[in-house]
């Protein structure tokens, strides 16, 4: 996988903060947080493996372990001990399974930021992926991409910010994926639970569950129910921004993340 580090601007011995994105699964779906977060911590960004046009074809068992266990590799690479973990989506997951794959090591997840997740898939999730997955096998790629905005952004932004995102999305379809791939990243999304053994490797770490008020995709209802079936954790409900408000509201995004850390004392100064 490619992994890019981007240095703390005022602390060499700052800890590490690992962003890890959703399905479209590329680094630079952060890239409106790496000024904010760079003053505080030594960030990672990296690009899943099977997202690129090309990339070879997943394994048909593909999933979030399969996920996990890769950029465990990079956090060892790095010699990378203990960090702080941002996921958006199904890079949740990931930060869940992580923590899972390091529960008798020497490394430790010091907290979780989970944006517009879900304990186990919402009935409304599961229609809309069954739609995009509808359109990718019977429209190609070129209808997936053009649709997937109306799950991911506010009405509003979308009519502000239509010429911006047509070229998002040309970008995206000039490094589309191989259809497989896609469809299989789907379906690890869609079989994704939090199960006892996330729970209790989980049960030392600081945990910020965020959602969108006016998300689409994911029912602001879910973050609440990942919370109960957690067992602890701080809920943060923004207004707006939509499922992919790290976009759309990122410094109201990136504001609430900080808060959180600060707020919790994991080694942030300002």
């Amino acid at each position: 996988m490619n992994y890019q580090i981007h240095p703390c601007t005022e602390n060499s011995a700052a800890d590490f903060l690992i962003f890890s994105s959703g399905l479209g699964g590329h680094g630079s779906f952060w890239r409106p947080q790496i000024d904010a977060f760079t003053r505080y911590f030594h960030v990672l960004t990296y690009d899943q493996e099977g997202c690129h046009t090309d990339s070879a074809i997943l394994p048909d068992d593909y999933n979030i372990i399969d996920l996990a266990q890769q950029l465990l590799q990079i956090i060892r690479q790095e010699k990378i001990r203990h960090f702080h973990f941002v996921g958006h989506a199904i890079g949740s997951f990931i930060g869940a399974e992580l923590a899972l794959l390091l529960n008798s090591s020497e490394l430790r997840v010091l907290s979780l930021t989970c944006i517009n997740c879900w304990d186990e898939l919402d009935p409304h999730t599961q229609k809309c992926f069954e739609a995009r997955i509808h359109l990718l096998k019977s429209a190609g790629s070129d209808a997936y991409v053009r649709a997937q905005g109306l799950f991911l952004y506010p009405p509003g932004w979308i009519s502000k910010h239509h010429q911006h995102l047509k070229t998002l999305e040309d970008i995206q379809l000039a490094d589309f994926p191989p259809p497989q791939n896609v469809l299989k990243r789907i379906r690890a999304a869609q079989q994704f639970k939090i199960n006892e053994q996330h729970i209790q490797a989980l049960q030392h770490s600081q945990l910020h569950l965020i959602a969108n008020q006016d998300d689409f995709l994911v029912p602001v209802h879910k973050s609440s129910d990942l919370k109960q079936r957690l067992g602890h954790g701080c809920l943060s409900i923004l207004a707006t921004g939509a499922h992919a408000s790290t976009q759309t509201e990122p410094e109201l995004l990136n504001k609430t993340m900080l808060e959180f850390l600060h707020k919790h004392s994991l080694q942030v100064t300002s």
